[in-house]
């Protein structure tokens, strides 16, 4: 929220310069983001009026100007401007006057020059060359009562100072000049100049029709008739200046007042063109199927779970958000009816975010406003409309629904001085809340409460001590260090942090990627296969709207959109959790019923398996790259990896994960349908693994190296097509014999189509199997070897019934 300095001295004014009173309200909670002049420095520029204004006789579009600053002698000032004529007051820089920097950076100083042989004794200038607006199209023209000869930074209090504070959700009631006054008031002890609201005199006795038919929606709604209203005044010059510095634009005088109130008490309000109302108004939630154009020219669709303003015949306005195009003031409006209301937060809460836009008073009502001053705003509301446009008020016309019901909050002193770290008395308690203007119960250590109608964050203990800590100074807290004794927790050896597994990931060659959660439901749907994901009640984005359920779906994004770039090698990893519904969890301190968020990792590799060298020759990356990254990765273990399939990869090109019977992940070709869809090239190669099962590392065992030679026995063995080489392996392991060491296959031979040769048919196939022997006590003897190798091919036949080849 941004405010102009001199506005919030006129509520309450401390004997306290700029940057104390910023740093007053920081240390009190309301951060001051930024704290800058209204304009940039300058000097010697000062009111003056064009007294003539000839043509340059040299130029057809400079005049010749003769201008009056209040010195006695006229000033000879050749100018260019479009708007440059007698009679009008501008600001004038003397010779000697430094103006802000232009886009070089250097300030702009104003000699005694000529202009196409013409002398000129200074600059008249506009608004853009003071650094006041981007306006650039004529002279600043000042008012006709401006004080010749004064410094344009006084006429104008450009020596102002602009406030612009970053608030938290719990501080509604500072999102107004009037709030933060009363905030700052209760910080430094200086009086509250409160704003009173006299009744304006009402000359019509009509009401306009008005039905609140939610209260859950609308608690109060609050209502005048002014007629005779001349739309066409013009806003008063300080009202558009102080709009200006809050960041706001003027409009039109009924807006610009409307606007006014809000910055000023903090309440929104709408003003609606009472000759285009048909019938009366009702206050209700929206129906399927009704819609509204609304005043940024967006036409929206509402629901049940929105509330309108309608009339007899159809929607009007968005409730504590925007008003209808259709009913909005314009220049030809004579009738307006003044509407302001309360709003349960609750009921406007995300609606803003349901349509892509935000506006002020969604932002005000969604967080609370003070139900109890609505009759009071919009007599001021009124008063201002008398007072700029003229009209006739009507009777005030108030309806009072359901407001909220006060409750006492109590606090301990005990318990506060625990809270806060530092000794407190009851009575330093008890006057910190009261200069916030909350009334206090105050018994034998215990205070009660009730907050008054524009807090709604007070409502627990805590909340209360946080504002006895606030107005009795954060910077006085002691500086306490911690004593309880600090453990550090020790990891056991047979497991890493999740640190190390991203350091193993980066040693293979891949590089992190960081992704969201929050992820697009066509993702979850064909990557992971999951039609029921958990899915956000108020996302930010609607492709941003459930949570993931697997990480490959960010990795293929992020490969698209290097792809995109024109990177030709791209690989990528992520560590981070994911998000599944699942009924048998329980709320514990680390988990939330109903969902299982487990920590995986997943990889992805694109392109060549290195980068261009002149070693190697170049080769595209493929299932068995990962493989063997996965295998490093899970390394001193041995994994398995069996056929399967996975939503994201190609059915004949995947392979499930197993680590001690259990499966841990999945390593895979992109499927072609995704390859296809996505735009992809080339199909990466993916897999995703459980982190936890990384994480596991067995500690290494001292093992003795034998002394007795090596034995190395090739056998050739003849399986049908169908049998894997995974199963040709069990099938000679299952021996268990302790002199096997290793059994590796070195070759793999396929008969030609249409051909028999090498004992073998069309559906065979010949495995070459190199196994390898060795005994730790004994060397092994030629009977010890052929009875192992016979065993093998025992196992062979009787498993996968596999033969020697001839």
């Amino acid at each position: 929220m941004q405010f102009p300095e001199s506005w919030l001295r006129t509520f309450c004014n401390p004997p306290l310069n700029s940057q104390q009173l910023a740093d007053t309200l920081t240390m009190a909670g309301l951060e001051v983001e930024e704290l800058q002049p209204v304009a940039p420095p300058f000097s010697k520029v000062v009111v003056g009026v064009i007294v003539s204004a000839e043509q340059h006789p040299n130029a057809d579009r400079l005049r010749v100007c003769q201008v009056d600053v209040g010195r006695g002698s006229l000033l000879s000032i050749v100018c260019g401007a479009p708007n440059a004529r007698v009679g009008i007051k501008v600001p004038c820089a003397l010779v000697g006057a430094e103006l802000p920097p232009g886009e070089d950076g250097k300030p702009f100083l104003i000699k005694l020059g000529k202009l196409r042989g013409v002398e000129s004794q200074g600059m008249l200038c506009s608004a853009r060359e003071l650094r006041l607006s981007d306006d650039h199209g004529g002279l600043l023209e000042l008012p006709g009562d401006a004080p010749l000869g004064r410094d344009i930074r006084e006429q104008l209090a450009l020596d102002d100072m602009l406030f612009t504070l970053k608030l938290t959700p719990n501080l509604a009631h500072c999102l107004s000049v009037y709030g933060v006054a009363r905030e700052l008031a209760a910080l430094t002890g200086a009086p509250l100049n409160e704003p009173e609201f006299p009744a304006v005199n009402a000359v019509l006795q009509e009401r306009l029709p008005v039905k609140v038919e939610a209260s859950d929606l609308c608690g109060r709604f609050t209502g005048r008739i002014v007629r005779g209203v001349n739309t066409r005044a013009t806003t008063p010059d300080w009202m558009v200046e102080r709009l200006a510095r809050c960041g706001q634009r003027s409009v039109s005088p009924l807006v610009d007042i409307s606007n006014y109130v809000m910055f000023e008490l903090g309440r929104p309000s709408h003003i609606f063109d009472l000759d285009k109302i048909h019938g009366g108004l009702r206050v209700r939630w929206g129906r399927e199927g009704e819609s509204l154009k609304l005043l940024n020219g967006n036409t929206v669709a509402v629901d049940a779970q929105v509330g309108v303003i309608a009339d007899d015949q159809s929607v009007e306005s968005l409730a504590g958000i925007m008003g209808g195009d259709s009913t909005a003031v314009s220049d030809d409006t004579q009738n307006i009816y003044i509407e302001a209301a309360f709003w349960w937060p609750k009921s406007i809460a995300g609606r803003s975010r349901r349509y892509n836009f935000s506006t002020d008073a969604g932002h005000r009502f969604e967080r609370g406003v003070d139900p109890s001053t609505t009759c009071e705003h919009v007599e001021r509301i009124t008063q201002l409309v008398l007072d700029i446009c003229g009209g006739q008020a009507g009777v005030l016309d108030d309806h009072v629904v359901d407001l909220p019901k006060p409750s006492s909050v109590t606090l301990r002193i005990a318990r506060a001085v625990k809270v806060i770290g530092m000794p407190l008395t009851q009575e330093q308690c008890v006057g910190a809340l009261r200069r916030l203007g909350l009334p206090v119960d105050a018994a034998d250590g215990v205070l009660a409460v009730v907050p008054p109608p524009y807090r709604f964050d007070l409502q627990i203990e805590e909340d209360l001590i946080e504002e006895v800590a606030r107005v009795i100074g954060y910077e006085y807290l002691p500086n306490t260090p911690p004593l309880a004794p600090i453990t550090a927790r020790i990891r056991t050896e047979s497991r890493r942090g999740p640190f190390d597994v991203r350091r193993s990931l980066a040693r293979l060659g891949y590089q992190e990627t960081i992704n969201f959660s929050f992820v697009d439901a066509r993702w979850e749907r064909e990557l992971a296969g999951n039609a029921d994901p958990v899915r956000l009640l108020n996302p930010i984005a609607s492709h941003m709207s459930v949570m993931r359920s697997s990480l490959l779906g960010g990795l293929v994004s992020v490969l698209k959109f290097n792809l995109d770039r024109r990177a030709n090698r791209v690989r990528l990893f992520e560590v981070g959790r994911v998000f599944l519904k699942d009924a048998s969890i329980v709320d514990s301190d680390t988990t939330v019923a109903g969902f299982h968020q487990p920590m995986r990792a997943a990889g992805l590799a694109y392109g060549a398996v290195d980068s261009l060298q002149w070693g190697l020759t170049e080769r595209v990356t493929d299932f068995f790259d990962l493989k063997g990254d996965v295998q490093a990765l899970l390394s001193p273990r041995r994994p398995d990896f069996k056929v399967a399939e996975h939503p994201a990869m190609h059915p004949g090109r995947c392979a499930s994960v197993w680590v001690d019977g259990r499966c841990v992940g999945y390593v895979g070709e992109l499927h072609p349908r995704w390859r296809q869809a996505y735009e992809l090239p080339q199909a990466p190669v993916l897999f995703e693994l459980e982190l936890d099962a990384l994480l596991d590392r067995p500690v290494p065992t001292y093992q003795g190296v034998s002394r007795h030679q090596t034995v190395e026995r090739d056998i050739a063995v003849v399986v049908k097509e169908s049998v894997t080489h995974d199963a040709v392996t069990e099938a000679i392991r299952g021996l268990a014999n302790p002199w096997l060491r290793d059994v590796v296959l070195f070759d793999v031979y396929r008969p030609k189509k249409g051909t028999a040769t090498g004992g073998l048919d069309e559906s065979e196939k010949s495995l070459a199997v190199r196994l390898v022997l060795n005994r730790d006590d004994a060397t092994l003897t030629d009977e010890d070897i052929e009875a192992t190798v016979q065993a093998a091919i025992q196992a062979l036949a009787r498993r996968v019934d596999g033969r020697l080849r001839a």
